[in-house]
């Protein structure tokens, strides 16, 4: 059995749906959670921060990597067969795509990656058509660096905004495995 990476950002409207296909892959793969401080630690409309801790790790069956300190062996013990980060927030797509390793799930990626092994990025930002365009194109031309496909959720009242389509997560991280980008990216 494959050992999958899930790796949690703070976009919480999409945790339901992430938490949701984590279930769903947990048939197939090992799984070992990750989660950003932010992920970790915040109550919000959608959750408190205990009820999605107490959920993933009732799925997985292992604690949350939710500190550096805790991600960073992910490299040189070579845990992960791929990594998955979902959701993926502006805010880290942006930190990947310049370097910035200081949160777990950014350490975690770059632990991972120095393995030459997939990374998979299911994005989920309300400004992926603005600001973060950038940072999404640099990142599609990184080596084993691969998107979930994407489409915009709500073009009349957030026209900025991307979400990853969840239910194509196991076909790409398949082809992610395969060294092959899932396509189209981009998804009516």
């Amino acid at each position: 059995m494959l050992n999958i990476g899930f790796a949690m950002c703070g976009s919480f409207c999409t945790f339901k749906k992430a938490t949701d296909l984590l279930d769903r892959l947990k048939e197939k793969y090992s799984i070992v959670p990750v989660m950003s401080e932010a992920a970790y630690g915040t109550d919000t409309r959608f959750g408190k921060a205990e009820e999605h801790i107490s959920r993933i790790e009732e799925i997985t069956g292992k604690s949350i990597i939710h500190t550096i300190t805790d991600a960073e062996p992910i490299g040189p013990k070579k845990l992960l067969d791929a990594l998955i980060i979902c959701p993926c927030t502006g805010n880290t797509l942006g930190k990947l795509a310049n370097g910035i390793t200081d949160t777990p799930v950014t350490l975690a990626a770059k632990a991972h990656l120095r393995n030459g092994r997939p990374l998979l990025i299911s994005v989920s930002t309300n400004d992926a058509l603005a600001a973060s365009a950038k940072n999404i194109g640099a990142l599609m031309n990184y080596r084993n660096i691969f998107f979930v496909p994407m489409r915009q959720d709500d073009f009349i009242n957030k026209p900025n905004s991307i979400v990853a389509d969840f239910d194509m997560t196991e076909a790409a991280l398949e082809a992610a495995l395969d060294g092959r980008q899932l396509q189209p990216v981009l998804i009516k």
